[in-house]
């Protein structure tokens, strides 16, 4: 897994100093979307909903952008409800790729992924093919700096975690079946754990080592993948080597 722990890492640090407000806040205002159809518009009866909020707030959203997205969400305003949705990929280098998708329009959405993919190299595959590599699971990430190993692991048991990771020394890794996410989730927030990015997340069983060229493709794949206002995840198996991934 470390290509997998190297690539999370370089995210959430590109996070901090995120250049594309503009895309952060989309992708936060479309799960404010989803969680408010999916639960209802209160928070306090729908965790994800919550917790959605919470991270929008976290980024400094405006209080009336989240209103407005609760209320798109709920149907309030009559608009065109989002739909969840994922693709496979094969990129560079047979890297295995899945796309998660949140979406007023499927065609306008696979059309502009098919563009990213003629344009940076990959193409679509069949449902079933890339998925049976990774696994569902639903991670929490949790700043070392806030709470001491034995007590994050403790809560989180207790709610229902299986693991905890410490391969990132600034971060700790809190790891749920998908059934238990929440849970555990809501059990850390309740218990004033702070909490850096909680998501379900597909893991790669295997990883496929990508060097050179084909590292600054993959890397030039996904970027474009994950700048695209319709994508909210985007999972692969590559392990890239250190020196790409600074590059």
């Amino acid at each position: 897994m470390s290509g997998h722990s190297k690539w999370a890492q370089i995210k959430r640090k590109k996070a901090v100093t995120d250049r594309n407000r503009g895309r952060l806040f989309t992708r936060l205002i479309r799960e404010i979307q989803i969680a408010a159809r999916t639960g209802g518009g209160d928070p306090d009866g729908n965790p994800r909903l919550r917790f959605a909020i919470e991270q929008a707030k976290k980024n400094s959203m405006p209080a009336d952008n989240i209103k407005r997205a609760v209320a798109r969400g709920s149907g309030a305003d009559g608009g065109a409800a989002l739909v969840e949705g994922s693709y496979e990929l094969y990129g560079p280098a047979g890297v295995a790729i899945i796309v998660e998708t949140a979406t007023d329009n499927k065609n306008r959405t696979v059309g502009e992924i098919r563009h990213i993919l003629g344009k940076y190299g990959g193409n679509l595959a069949e449902s079933g093919s890339v998925s049976w590599m990774f696994t569902k699971i639903g991670t929490i990430t949790v700043p070392s700096r806030a709470i001491g190993e034995e007590r994050l692991l403790e809560l989180a048991l207790e709610a229902g975690a299986d693991d905890l990771r410490t391969d990132d020394p600034e971060f700790f890794e809190v790891r749920t079946s998908p059934e238990y996410f929440e849970a555990v989730r809501d059990a850390l927030v309740t218990a004033g754990v702070a909490i850096e990015e909680a998501n379900i997340a597909m893991l790669p069983q295997t990883m496929v080592a990508v060097t050179g060229n084909d590292a600054t493709k993959v890397l030039r794949l996904i970027e474009a993948l994950e700048e695209n206002d319709d994508v909210q995840n985007v999972f692969s198996n590559a392990d890239i080597d250190e020196a790409a991934l600074v590059e």
